[in-house]
């Protein structure tokens, strides 16, 4: 089994057991980052040690080159010298070295890619560790998100029951209950303790309805030219009963009381009202 496959293994179960145990997801993305660090460091060293193991078996194969050219320049230097003997010597020890560095350089080749391998790989692994430590923020969000929503769920889904609203309304009628018995209590706290001497008098100022449109004639005719504007009256004083008497001015009071009930007119209905409107713009109009 591999580095990386038994890497994979033990990441995969740290995050199946954190997963299962999870109440806290953005601890539990943190700490499953942290076990990815954790055996990205493990992994570095595996590669490091196998980086080590290659540059030793270069080493090797270096020296058993350089031992395989030594021992031919010395059988070289032994035939020019005429010692055979020598020269076979050195040949054979030359084999020798030169068949070691035959199966060390196979062994350093293959190392070799496998070194390059594990290199790519454990770029790989911090690729994605930094993938994931960028998309932690991105999970965080969602989940944050998701609980919000979750809470406004149930926040609605418990105001959907109506006995917060009647109970709600119910005190809202209460409450205006309240205020309608508050200005009975001063309305008639009022009529009680107040003087109805002077709301007597109040009364009589006003005067009929009728005295209104009275007023409002006579200021048309003379708005329109029709009659001079009256004069305005001067203030009367009051006179005792007895200095009334003497002047003998029951008379005319008694007129302006009957002037003041004669004007007072009957409502004339609204279709005959209008008919005699027509019928005055009809002869304006004849006569224009």
């Amino acid at each position: 089994m591999g580095i990386f496959t038994k890497l994979s293994t033990v990441i995969k179960s740290n995050i199946n057991d954190l997963i299962s145990r999870a109440e806290n997801p953005e601890k539990m993305l943190n700490q499953i980052i942290l076990d990815m660090r954790d055996q990205l460091a493990k992994a570095k060293r595996e590669v490091a040690a196998a980086i080590a193991d290659e540059r030793k078996l270069k080493s090797q194969l270096d020296s058993e080159v350089k031992q395989a050219r030594d021992w031919q320049h010395r059988a070289m230097l032994a035939v020019k010298e005429g010692r055979d003997d020598l020269a076979k010597q050195a040949l054979m020890r030359q084999q020798e070295h030169t068949e070691r560095a035959q199966v060390l350089r196979q062994t350093w080749e293959a190392q070799s890619v496998e070194t390059e391998k594990l290199k790519g790989s454990l770029r790989q692994l911090n690729d994605k560790i930094e993938e994931a430590k960028r998309k932690r923020n991105l999970l965080v969000a969602k989940q944050k998100r998701a609980q919000a929503q979750r809470r406004i769920h149930e926040t609605m889904s418990g105001l959907s029951d109506t006995s917060a609203f009647e109970a709600f309304n119910r005190m809202a009628d209460k409450i205006e209950e309240e205020e309608r018995k508050s200005i009975a209590h001063a309305e008639v706290t009022e009529a009680l303790g107040g003087d109805t001497l002077e709301t007597e008098f109040l009364r009589l100022e006003a005067g009929p309805g009728g005295a209104d449109v009275e007023d409002q004639l006579l200021a048309l005719k003379a708005e329109m030219g029709l009659i001079e504007a009256p004069a305005k009256a001067e203030p009367r004083q009051l006179e005792s009963g007895k200095d009334a008497g003497a002047r003998g001015d029951g008379k005319v009071q008694d007129a302006d009381i009957e002037d003041a009930s004669g004007d007072e007119s009957d409502s004339i209905p609204e279709a005959q009202l209008l008919s005699e409107f027509d019928k005055l713009e009809e002869k304006q109009q004849a006569e224009g």
